[in-house]
């Protein structure tokens, strides 16, 4: 059966051509019926005031899909992946229209790339045509894009732990947090974690912010000891894993109101802490339901902006805890201190030096 001709979204005065609107994105599953291309983008429309707080003048990669999402379908590992059904896109495609910016970024070999930033909801309903499920920003924004203002905790739950473990820790982060009067905002990951962010005074670069996350985490782990900030996943156990790893620079997370590549079109939502105490399955939280928790309880994080807090609280943590250095990822360049990358249980001591350089023979 032939494609219906392409529609039209209109977001506030912009009209965005949306090409094969019929397409279906997402099958459907036993709480929500198909979802098409159409859908996709009028849901990026409904919530694009909401998207804007959280992603407006952030440098923002694309995760696209262009041919929707199945069971099964693979996200491509990198750009020599050629087998991938989704791809990350950093550096904005050509043919993008005229009110669609960028802003350039620089990852951690030096290149440079201009990326996707979003000054107004159109773009992402652009993007959204273009296959985005899920928008991934920087933390930070356009003009200064090497000093982050927020910090983020993402809260992953490892293999033998669940959603409600996930709550239990964000309910402890949230104490810990107003403890060392610092104020943060939640949001499901969309999947089975937890997302905590904390706007911050960009004084800091991404290195301090990393290190105020271990030093959180590691405060964490003495309260509750079913969360780790262990790199090596053998050593993780069943716990609630602080990935510190997220706030290095080019490193992203799935942003509010993004939707995820997974079955019934689940959606990353802010919450209170209260409502986010209350959820019994995150699922329910998807593009058929988040329009209407929306219309009717507002935007959780539509205070945010309204401060920004130091982060010395948290690089104390850092100093004074014990613990030092943990590794980077796997495509970093070898940093000052890190431990040897070479899993615990494979690592034979006489192969590296003190500061984690492998020896050669």
């Amino acid at each position: 059966m032939a494609s219906k001709p392409a529609a039209t979204v209109t977001v506030d005065d912009r009209e965005v051509r949306v090409s094969s609107p019929d397409r279906v994105v997402y099958e459907a599953t036993s709480r929500t019926p198909e979802i098409t291309k159409l859908q996709v983008c009028e849901y990026f429309s409904s919530v694009g005031a909401e998207l804007m707080t959280a992603l407006g003048e952030r440098p923002t990669a694309m995760e696209r899909w262009p041919d929707g999402w199945r069971e099964g379908m693979r996200l491509a590992t990198g750009p020599q992946d050629r087998e991938g059904d989704g791809f990350y896109q950093k550096r904005l495609p050509k043919g993008a229209p005229p009110y669609v910016e960028t802003v350039q970024v620089r990852f951690p070999s030096g290149r440079t790339a201009d990326e996707l930033c979003p000054t107004e909801p159109a773009t992402l309903v652009w993007a959204a045509q273009m296959g985005a499920l899920t928008f991934h920003p920087w933390p930070v924004r356009r003009p200064d894009v090497d000093h982050p203002d927020e910090l983020r905790l993402d809260l992953d739950p490892q293999p033998g732990t669940d959603f409600a473990d996930a709550q239990r820790v964000a309910a402890l982060a949230r104490t810990v947090l107003e403890d060392l009067g610092i104020r943060g905002f939640c949001k499901t990951s969309g999947n089975r974690g937890i997302h905590i962010y904390v706007r911050i005074e960009p004084r800091w670069g991404f290195e301090d912010v990393r290190h105020a996350a271990i030093g959180f985490g590691r405060l964490l782990s003495q309260r509750d000891d079913g969360v780790t900030t262990a790199w090596w996943k053998e050593e993780r156990g069943e716990r609630i894993f602080i990935d510190f790893n997220q706030n290095n620079r080019d490193r992203t997370i799935a942003s509010a109101w993004s939707l995820r590549a997974r079955p019934g079109a689940p959606v990353s939502t802010p919450m209170t802490w209260e409502q986010l105490a209350a959820v019994k399955d995150p699922r329910e939280f998807n593009l058929t339901t988040v329009p209407d928790f929306v219309a009717e309880h507002g935007n959780a994080w539509e205070t945010m902006d309204n401060e920004a807090f130091s982060l010395e609280p948290l690089l104390d943590l850092w100093e004074t805890l014990p613990g030092g250095e943990l590794n980077f990822p796997p495509d970093y360049p070898k940093m000052p201190g890190e431990p040897p990358r070479v899993q615990p249980s494979k690592k034979r001591a006489d192969h590296w030096d003190a500061d984690g350089n492998r020896i050669e023979d």
